[in-house]
């Protein structure tokens, strides 16, 4: 009790001293977020969403309206209003109308709504008794596709009303199909599409009497490996199969000439590290061919050239993300977004002269920007964080180092705000999730529940470094880390703190370490390892692999890493769980979960956290109501910031070794 009340107090004083002069949890929460672009046909608007976050009394939510821009960067003005969020948003083929989705109707889902560009209100298009999943125009404008999950029958209704509504794993899926629907006239719809299998992504033929879509066998997530490619007559037809190799086949689009389609494919080796590559089809069906191999083998296809000749996509290439075209023909990719910082939410237009997406750097919060696709010359369009502080930034640079084996490493170094040569400061190493994921250069004043420059504003250095395993260095780097997690990985990111102290910046007794997901499960593990932290803080983290495989909604993610199931790779399975070394644990240990994560279940923190209350090592567990893998309230998210901030400066500060910045 003493304790609990004695953070509560160090919290208030943290958010009340540092509000005054600079980067906060609860200044940074007031960030508003951009989302993904649409291009009208001409390339003359682009449309964007900005998410605002909404606090006042009951609220902790975001709120998401959609804007157009001009791409003369004359006009930029707010489309959509009200207390119900828009968003995805997309323009019809003849440029007139503006299409989004809303749950704003009565019976509050999500659907389809247009407005006429010149103005005017907006006019709810579908009235689908489940919400629309996603949706695609047809290239005339006439109709638009979407997908629905199949709504409850009448006597499902009528269970749930019961109270018989009771759960048979695995069975009475909630499968997505495909319908079209007339946009004038009287509107009338179609189901394209039934059965025992659900419908991930499709696309109009550019005549518009076919669609081509991705589909699995169920819903769930872990049944990745199972998506093929099929097509259906778009005014109702036999479904006829064209791609189904072994793995994921996914993310149909024809061509501009409807000859080909392409589509990204594992090429039937399915693996959780991820090797995609991109590939074509004759549109009538045969022997699909694979295109050039991209430099990280993870394209996400954007859209075909207009000619037909390239196939835009977005690749993460080392601490960027861009924007790349891959010839038909099968040469070498092309890189359409040069220069520092990420390039993201990209759209094409029709005569793919024009690109728009969002841009940012460290140090610059992202905004919409379009650009020739011949040549890269990058326009503003939007101005969403014109209102948003701009205190002083503790700078941030991009680092490199060996590892213990001599691989490079990179990372992204964060100076404390007001950073002095010559002194030293204390040092966050944050780790990513994933373990494919990868920290790219993205604005570090941006909210998150790793605040990044409310930890500059506090003194701290911060390194969030790319250890073998993570994305955005090619495949043999992702799967570099396959059956060895927490030993070649902990190496990387240990040189990289023992760089940073070489570099003068970090104070040797003043280390704290932190991550989410893998970076929790890191977390937990490296403080099995080392007694080199003063404090930890483990959020959503893996901590005991053989437990996480029977109630993760993942199971077969650590058997493909590890090569096996955990009955017949025991002692592996134990040597890579923070909770089979939990006797050699002495850091003082947070723990953040979210009580409805299905991906690391709460479970997971409550291990961890019981059996260090009981061996006697200070730690808590703060758990978030309602919150699934990655908080979404933004109340919760300042929140996560400030505890964690709280955490490690108790913990400094108690050790006399430990100064918060300083001489050797």
């Amino acid at each position: 009790m003493k304790s609990t009340l004695v953070l509560s107090i160090l919290l208030f004083v943290i958010s009340s001293l540092c509000a005054q002069n600079g980067w906060t949890p609860d200044v940074m929460i007031k960030y508003k977020r951009v989302g993904g672009t649409a291009i009208s046909p001409d390339g003359k608007l682009a449309a964007y969403t900005v998410s605002t976050p909404q606090m006042e009394g009951e609220k902790s939510e975001y709120l998401t309206h959609v804007w157009v821009a001009s791409s003369d960067g004359k006009q930029n003005s707010q489309y959509t209003f009200g207390d119900k969020s828009c968003s995805n948003p997309s323009f019809s083929p003849d440029g007139k109308y503006l299409s989004f989705t809303s749950s704003r109707s009565s019976d509050e889902k999500s659907q389809i709504w247009i407005m006429r560009l010149t103005g005017g209100e907006a006019e709810q298009l579908t009235t689908t008794k489940n919400g629309v999943n996603s949706y695609r125009w047809s290239n005339d404008g006439k109709r638009i596709g979407y997908t629905m999950a199949n709504p409850l029958t009448e006597q499902e209704e009528k269970n749930k009303k019961e109270k018989r509504d009771w759960d048979l794993v695995d069975n009475n899926y909630r499968y997505a199909h495909l319908y079209t629907m007339e946009v004038e006239g009287d509107r009338k719809t179609r189901r394209l599409t039934a059965g025992d299998f659900h419908v991930t992504s499709f696309d109009w033929s550019p005549d518009g009497k076919t669609i081509a879509f991705a589909h699995q066998i169920n819903p769930t997530v872990d049944v990745w490996p199972t998506t093929d490619i099929s097509a259906v007559p778009s005014d109702s037809g036999v479904v006829k199969s064209l791609v189904s190799m072994n793995g994921s086949d996914a993310n149909p689009r024809y061509s501009p000439d409807g000859k080909w389609i392409a589509f990204s494919s594992d090429g039937g080796d399915p693996r959780w590290p991820g090797q995609n590559d991109v590939y074509v089809i004759a549109a009538a069906g045969g022997r699909p061919r694979k295109l050039g191999e991209t430099a990280d083998r993870r394209p996400v296809i954007i859209d075909w050239s207009a000619d037909g000749k390239e196939i835009y996509y977005s690749e993460i290439e080392k601490t960027s993300s861009r924007v790349f075209t891959l010839p038909f023909d099968g040469g070498k990719s092309r890189v359409i977004t040069g220069g520092s910082g990420a390039f993201s939410g990209a759209a094409l237009s029709r005569n793919s002269a024009t690109i728009a997406y969002i841009h940012q750097t460290t140090d610059i919060p992202p905004e919409v920007m379009v650009t020739g696709t011949r040549s890269f010359s990058s326009k503003k369009l939007s101005d969403v964080h014109s209102d948003y502080p701009k205190y002083p930034l503790g700078r941030t640079e991009i680092i490199s180092w060996k590892s213990t084996d001599g691989r490079e490493i990179e990372g992204i170094l964060t100076y404390p705000v007001n950073y002095e040569k010559g002194k030293r400061y204390p040092l966050i190493l944050n780790i990513h999730g994933g373990p494919t994921g990868v920290f790219t250069q993205s604005y570090t004043a941006a909210s998150s529940i790793y605040p990044i420059q409310a930890f500059a504003q506090e003194g701290y250095a911060v390194l969030r470094p790319n250890p073998r395993g993570s994305g955005g260095y090619g495949k043999e780097f992702r799967f570099a880390n396959v059956n060895d997690w927490g030993f070649g990985d902990f190496e990387d990111d240990m040189t990289g703190v023992d760089k940073v102290i070489e570099m003068g910046i970090a104070h040797r007794d003043s280390l704290v370490v932190c991550g989410w997901s893998y970076g929790g499960y890191m977390t937990s593990f490296i403080v099995t390892k080392t007694n080199r932290f003063k404090a930890a803080s483990v959020g959503a983290g893996v901590t005991n692999l053989m437990s996480f495989v029977g109630t993760a909604d993942i199971a077969s993610f650590l058997p493909d890493y590890f090569g096996g199931e955990y009955w017949d790779k025991m002692e592996t399975y134990m040597k890579h769980s923070a909770m089979f070394h939990i006797k050699n644990v002495s850091t003082p240990s947070q723990v953040i979960h979210g009580e409805k994560d299905a991906r690391v279940p709460l479970s997971q923190g409550q291990e961890f956290y019981i059996a260090l209350k009981r061996r006697g090592i200070p730690t808590e567990m703060i758990v978030y109501p309602r919150t699934q893998h990655g908080p979404q309230e933004p109340k919760f998210i300042a929140d996560i910031g400030k505890r964690i901030l709280a955490w490690f400066n108790t913990h400094l500060r108690k050790s006399s070794k430990s100064p918060m910045m300083g001489g050797e």
